[in-house]
């Protein structure tokens, strides 16, 4: 289980928020295997001041789409606080604040990782986000700004001060991105010196790499994000392996076809056929992913109507690489 301030979820892997992907047919597909906790992606504050049509739409949700946080990035305050007024006509139960995002873009405006380099102006931000919520509040950060200014320990320090009520830390710094190696020792040095719950994040690909982060940061909770691109089977084969040591077989063909139909449908529902078809092209590409299908996936980027992305879904059944059972185990 996991406990954040007052919302607690029998799971402790998360879904982590992804710009441009972290929308609600995504999070319900994920919830259907097994996710208990999701954010929405990453929402400018800025944005949200504006009350733009496509932003508000970000905010939408379903009663089983919960616990849900919501994640927002900005670094002026005043702004921020009129976010939260938008936000609080809305049902959630986690304010997240974004201090981890690496684009350049973000990072020039003193937003996201940039925060990093600046602890106390992002304790400041962060006790104006905790006066001004009136749900639990937490902030994700990474290691550092680069290997010289590793100091996830003093912001993560100084965020408990500020009255956060969990925080999530990639294992890598700013100028790695998503490059280069999860640093686990710098997340175990966190989690040793906070009181509050730590949900880790970085590399979170597979049950085994979910394990290891447990094994070697003793954190509360796994943050997954590129490991659920495709693959919502992870939040129950790594459910699986940490209660018995094994790891499940994949998901045949038929469950991922069918897996796809329902994504599909939940985007066309949401998003209206043409968009909902064109969002739907990358997961296309990412289910399929360990199939020979180069082809398939070209005509895939070019469908515009539902029944054209069922069709190219039916054909995954036919093809000699999709019957050739668990990839794990040969079975």
């Amino acid at each position: 289980m996991l406990s954040i301030g007052r919302i607690t979820v029998t799971s402790p892997l998360v879904l982590a928020p992804l710009a441009g992907v972290s929308d609600l047919p995504f999070r319900l597909i994920n919830r259907s295997f097994g996710c208990g906790l999701a954010f929405t992606e990453m929402i400018s504050a800025s944005s949200l001041g504006y009350k733009s049509k496509n932003t508000l739409k970000m905010l939408s949700t379903v009663i089983e789409d919960s616990p849900l946080g919501v994640q927002i990035l900005g670094g002026n305050p005043e702004i921020i606080k009129r976010a939260l007024e938008i936000i609080s006509e809305y049902v959630f139960d986690i304010i997240d604040f974004n201090a981890a995002c690496p684009v350049n873009k973000v990072v020039s405006r003193g937003a996201g990782a940039g925060l990093l380099r600046d602890p106390v102006r992002l304790q400041g931000l962060l006790n104006v986000i905790v006066k001004n919520s009136g749900v639990p509040v937490t902030v994700k950060i990474r290691s550092g700004w680069d290997e010289a200014s590793v100091n996830a320990v003093e912001v993560a320090l100084r965020a408990q001060d500020a009255g956060v009520s969990g925080l999530f830390i990639h294992g890598r710094t700013r100028t790695q991105g998503y490059s280069g190696m999860v640093d686990y020792n710098i997340i175990r040095q966190v989690k040793e010196s906070l009181k509050i719950p730590i949900i880790a994040s970085g590399d979170a690909l597979t049950p085994t790499l979910v394990r290891k982060m447990f094994d070697e940061t003793g954190c509360d909770g796994v943050a997954v994000a590129r490991g659920a691109l495709g693959n919502p089977w992870i939040f129950r084969e790594t459910a699986e392996y940490l209660k018995s040591g094994t790891v499940p077989c994949s998901p045949d063909v038929y469950e991922i076809t069918r897996t796809m139909k329902n994504h599909l449908a939940l985007n066309i529902e949401f998003h209206g056929e043409r968009k909902g078809v064109m969002l739907f092209r990358k997961f296309f590409a990412w289910y399929a992913r360990g199939m020979a299908v180069k082809e398939l996936k070209g005509r895939a980027f070019r469908a515009v109507t539902g029944d054209d992305m069922l069709r190219l879904i039916d054909e995954l059944q036919t093809l000699p690489s999709a019957l050739d059972g668990c990839l794990m185990c040969g079975e």
